[in-house]
């Protein structure tokens, strides 16, 4: 017999599984299945911001720099372990955007999302430490302003842990390979490791990103128009550029502006790129002209030149935008859409574009969207329901590192800050009762042990090395290859 359920979610994304967290919370019954592992593709690839969008005022996109800037302050509230406040620096380049815009555009910036927790914009003299030491010496003067800071793959399979806690069944590396529409449900076939199997909603949410039209046509036919602009955009991964926890935002010849951000202590990430893409989805990359692009970027500002000899890795994910026909990729709207279909049967949401910082605002207007056509119950209750890990309270991280500090003295302080920061009040189910980090089992490489991969499988659906290294976690990057074998062979002796 069919396994029913109210909804159906395609795609383990930050869009689907915060649509399945907020569908479930109201009492739906909903499965959200994704074809790879959780924030496999886009939602793995941003810059790693939440944040108002600065740049989109440029394009007059006032009311998504309004709901992005209210929702930073939401997810800051509620994820305080995994986003945490950057300060961003932004050098005045005569030959582009005026100092007066670059102004006008801070204040409005600061005012136009209500009271925010935030410091407010300042103009800041380049000329003095640490800028100096750091950016080419015609660069005088800048502005300075607040964002926010996300570890997005792990908001992404937080979200999801939410949504199953709260009692979604999430599946992943289950590909929805078949629809089939009935009046009053949907027959959806379902392929994983073990075979295919059908299930039946009573609607569907195609969130599969760079791949929602397949989905569409997939369901409603070759005939459905596609309404997606897949654009690329990649980052370099190079050694520490700078020293400080402060972030820089580089304008370019372009029109377009490049981050410049500290990453995992020992880096600066660079990006990103827009470019329109036509590859192969599941295998997107970085091409040597975006490399060259980032080098350049990058090397206008700094004192000394970024060279691709630096780059340690690089990423890049495909941005699945609404097409509103815009004249290039770098102001077509970063705003979400949604295609609802039930004219013919039962409804089918299709979302298209989104950005991190507005994912749990989206899944709202999704169920509202959903409620015209089939019976949603509940009302919004997420803006104030902390993600896993994240129930702080108004004392913070702050606080919480120093108590874990003294409840946990034998942990070294960089393997707790890291600990602290991925599963916030969580650590305690990580350590598993240890009281030393012998009792953690095998040590994989650098603060890497037993335990937390047991955790990351039998709670955070980590089920390969790539999973725990790349995104559950960023440690691919500071251990060596051996290690990263050493982490296959266990997931491989586990299954």
């Amino acid at each position: 017999m069919n396994e029913t359920y109210d909804l159906l979610v395609i795609g383990g994304g930050i869009n689907g599984a915060g649509i399945a967290r907020d569908a479930a919370g109201r009492g739906m019954r909903v499965l959200l299945v994704e074809k790879d592992d959780l924030a496999s593709h886009t939602s793995s690839a941003s810059t790693k911001l939440v944040h108002g969008g600065l740049r989109y005022l440029e394009h007059y996109e006032f009311r998504l720099v309004a709901e992005s800037l209210r929702e930073r302050e939401v997810l800051l509230r509620n994820a305080p372990h995994i986003i945490w406040p950057l300060r961003f620096v932004m050098p005045h380049e005569p030959s582009m955007r005026p100092k007066w815009m670059l102004r006008a555009g801070l204040m409005l910036y600061d005012r136009i999302g209500g009271r925010m927790s935030l410091p407010k914009s300042k103009s800041v003299d380049l000329r003095i430490a640490p800028h100096r030491a750091i950016l080419q010496d015609r660069l005088k003067t800048g502005f300075e302003y607040s964002d926010c800071w996300v570890e997005d793959s792990r908001l992404v399979v937080l979200t999801a842990k939410d949504a199953e806690e709260r009692g979604a069944d999430v599946q992943v590396r289950t590909a929805c390979i078949g629809l089939e529409r009935k009046a009053d449900r949907w027959l959806a076939i379902l392929e994983d490791t073990n075979g295919t199997k059908t299930v039946t909603a009573k609607a569907v949410v195609n969130a599969s990103g760079p791949f929602v039209d397949r989905i569409a046509r997939t369901a409603l036919g070759q005939g459905t128009p596609a309404h997606l602009r897949l654009v690329k955009g990649s980052h370099i991964i190079v050694s520490r550029r700078f020293a400080g926890e402060h972030a820089y935002i580089f304008q370019q010849p372009d029109g377009r502006i490049v981050f410049a951000i500290p990453y995992e202590r020992d880096f600066t990430l660079i990006g990103t790129t827009d470019l329109l893409y036509e590859g192969d989805l599941d295998h997107v990359a970085i091409a040597p002209a975006e490399t060259a692009y980032l080098c350049e970027a990058a090397s206008r500002y700094f004192n000394s030149a970024v060279t691709e000899d630096e780059i340690a890795t690089t990423y890049s994910g495909v941005r699945p935008l609404y097409e509103d026909n815009a004249a290039s990729n770098s102001t077509v709207t970063r705003d979400y859409v949604f295609e609802l279909e039930a004219g013919g049967g039962a409804p089918i949401l299709s979302v298209y574009g989104g950005k991190i910082t507005t994912y749990r605002k989206l899944a709202e207007h999704a169920l509202e969207k959903l409620a015209g056509v089939m019976n949603v119950p509940g009302t919004n209750w997420t803006a104030h329901a902390p993600l896993p890990g994240g129930d702080m309270g108004e004392r913070g991280f702050a606080h919480f590192l120093w108590e874990a500090s003294e409840r946990f003295p034998w942990l070294p302080p960089e393997m707790l800050l890291r600990l602290a920061r991925a599963y916030g009040t969580r650590l305690d189910r990580v350590l598993d009762n240890a009281s030393c980090c012998e009792d953690l089992g095998q040590l994989f490489g650098g603060d890497l042990y037993e335990a937390e991969l047991r955790y990351l499988a039998e709670h955070e659906y980590a089920r390969s090395a790539d999973d725990v290294l790349w995104r559950r976690s960023k440690l691919g990057l500071h251990l060596p290859a051996e290690a990263h074998s050493a982490v296959a062979d266990w997931f491989t002796a586990r299954a």
